[in-house]
């Protein structure tokens, strides 16, 4: 249901998720563990459309959302 491959994102010149992955599917349920500033917010960030990663892929139900708006992303599903 949900792929994120190859993720790396960077607030201006500092990176602070590298080649993250993971995937998701129809019953599972992911949880994203780890110390303050290890990424989980940056990567739902993500996820949401509220920040675009400066490499990697985002998909939903196997389409490539990657560049799609937070609002549509909402109607998509993502909450």
């Amino acid at each position: 249901v949900l792929q994120c491959n190859n993720v790396d994102f960077a607030y201006g010149h500092v990176q602070v998720l590298f080649d993250v992955g993971f995937e998701v599917r129809s019953g599972e349920v992911l949880a994203l563990l780890g110390t303050n500033g290890a990424g989980k917010s940056t990567i739902l960030r993500a996820i949401a459309g509220l920040g675009t990663p400066a490499r990697g892929v985002v998909r939903l139900k196997g389409q490539t959302i990657t560049y799609v708006s937070p609002e549509k992303r909402g109607r998509m599903g993502i909450r």
